[in-house]
């Protein structure tokens, strides 16, 4: 019979070697993971954070998940948001909701980027949830708010400025590889999957600059049948209408290219006016002969104004800016329609997502002209997924000098100059994009603003925000009455000074504010009297001397 030690002796044997193996295991624990264990420096791994991701989703009752925002996307209501988030979020999660703050950068984990997929992809109800709940063992406070406030700030968080990535995203390498192997098919081919994008973009100008009279009868503006003694054609001549927003040209079908006719309606001012660009006009006005039917369109518009022009046979894939001329050749995405096999701008960093809308909104010369012997006006190889630097050069200008494309300190003299304008300035220095403030797609306001004009400035430049204005409301910072023209941000830092035609302007987008002086020695139009056209550039001057938020160093004489 086995006595009651002998029984016990295996498991006081198992005993001590289970503590002794807890006890390795916890000195190797200590030694080797325990220091720094609670630094926040170090990322997450990613075991790790799907873990923490699946408990966070499966976290939130099935109810409030399925809440929906009462306030819908009303825009007061987003910048109602607007100006919580800048109280309350902004210090960890930034302006634009990427995290990339001081705060943000120390904690563990990080804030998510809040434009992206994961957070997009939320629910009204989830975001409200954890705003008004928190998430515990994170940076995440729970919100003692009204409920109001909260719905403002998930509107606000579904309507984030937008800016350019700073890390590139790995998905654009798949992207670009796609497109260079695929064929154009033209933007009809999109509009099965993406409905409501095609309905705006055909609507917008970028779908109907150039347009057949023949397939379009309401295309031509003017009434031909008022005699003038410019209009030396019919519409019958018309094979090509140009224009549609200020002012619209004509275009005969001569061959196999198209020539201007020599008059153009000013669409504002509702009267036939001559085109001709004088030579010395333009650059390339010295390699053409002063006849409009001796310029063709091919190599001096067509390129801008289509999808993959092709200049050995002067066909395109379609007529105006369709979707492949920013996503790029889409018969890879047709046939499978992925993520991975189409270029989508708002991924490239951001020289190349301006470099989008700078390819044809600039004037320039490509690279390497005549290219087989015929000078052009667009950049003639480009085509998304390229670098834009390896085929077009800016037109360069000396400062101090006024030219028919530049004001004497840098500005553009005149329309469709905007990427000549925009890479001077401090926005495209700091990351925004063209489509940050516009939609390429189209929408209801000016410009195919994504918003109002003020509310798309005031996405970033609220009062006080960290991006200005430095005043405590914008009529301390306009000395304007708030609903004025002179309280619209655009009225002083995108004055309409770039010419179009006769007297219509449109805006500069160097976003400085050109001050009465500046108009004295450099005579550059400054915002003021564009508004104030009844008074002196002195009058304006004193002005701003009365405003005691403003250096009087920048503004004197």
């Amino acid at each position: 019979m086995t006595s009651k030690r002998g029984f016990f002796r295996p498991l006081a044997i198992a005993g001590s070697v289970l503590t002794i193996t807890v006890l390795v295991l916890a000195g190797i624990f200590y030694t080797m993971f325990l220091p720094g264990l609670s630094v926040a420096r170090i990322e997450p791994s990613a075991f790790e954070t799907n873990i923490a991701t699946w408990l966070l989703t499966n976290s939130i009752p099935e109810e409030d998940r399925r809440a929906v925002n009462p306030l819908g996307d009303d825009l007061a209501n987003v910048s109602a948001g607007r100006d919580l988030f800048q109280q309350k979020c902004e210090v960890c999660h930034a302006y634009d909701g990427s995290g990339t703050t001081e705060m943000g950068r120390g904690q563990f984990p990080r804030p998510p980027a809040l434009r992206t997929m994961n957070v997009a992809s939320k629910s009204d109800g989830e975001i409200f949830y954890h705003i008004r709940n928190g998430i515990r063992n994170t940076g995440m406070p729970a919100w003692d708010m009204p409920d109001e406030e909260i719905w403002q700030l998930v509107s606000f968080i579904r309507d984030l400025p937008m800016v350019a990535p700073i890390d590139l995203d790995p998905i654009v390498a798949a992207q670009k590889d796609a497109i260079f192997s695929a064929n154009h098919v033209g933007s009809d081919a999109c509009q099965s999957c993406h409905e409501d994008i095609y309905s705006r973009w055909s609507e917008s100008r970028m779908a109907n600059v150039v347009r057949d009279p023949r397939e379009h009868p309401d295309a031509i503006i003017p009434d031909f049948s008022i005699p003038d003694p410019l209009l030396t054609f019919t519409e019958d001549d018309i094979a090509f209408v140009y224009g549609s927003g200020w002012k619209q040209r004509y275009f005969a079908r001569v061959g196999d290219d198209y020539f201007p006719f020599p008059a153009q309606w000013d669409i504002t001012n509702e009267e036939w006016r001559p085109y001709h660009v004088a030579q010395g006009g333009e650059w390339w006005t010295e390699h053409y002969p002063e006849d409009n039917f001796q310029r063709p369109t091919g190599p001096l518009c067509d390129g801008c104004h289509s999808v993959n022009y092709d200049i050995a046979t002067k066909t395109v894939s379609e007529w105006n800016v369709g979707c492949e001329r920013c996503h790029g050749a889409g018969s890879t995405h047709v046939d499978e329609p992925v993520r991975s096999n189409i270029l989508n701008p708002a991924l490239l960093n951001y020289v190349e997502a301006n470099d989008t809308c700078i390819q044809c909104h600039s004037q320039g010369q490509p690279l390497n002209n005549p290219i087989e012997g015929t000078y052009y006006d667009w950049p003639v190889g480009f085509h998304m997924g390229l670098d834009l630097a390896d085929f077009w050069k800016l037109e360069e200008h000396e400062l101090g000098e006024e030219t028919n494309t530049h004001f004497p300190e840098g500005t553009a003299h005149k329309n469709r100059m905007q990427g000549n304008d925009y890479v001077q300035s401090l926005m495209y220095e700091r990351g925004v994009t063209c489509s940050s403030c516009h939609d390429p797609h189209g929408s209801e306001f000016e410009a195919s603003l994504r918003q109002p004009a003020n509310d798309t400035c005031m996405s970033c430049h609220a009062p006080n925000s960290q991006n200005g204005p430095r005043a405590a409301s914008i009529e301390e910072h306009t000395h304007h009455e708030p609903d004025s023209a002179g309280s619209q941000c655009v009225a002083c830092h995108m004055p309409r000074i770039a010419r179009t035609i006769s007297n219509v302007n449109v805006s500069s987008h160097t976003f400085n504010f050109v001050t009465p002086s500046e108009t004295e020695h450099l005579n550059i139009p400054n915002a003021c009297n564009v508004c104030h056209t009844d008074e002196t550039n002195e009058w304006s001057t004193s002005a701003l001397q009365t405003w005691s938020d403003r250096s009087p160093w920048r503004v004197a004489p």
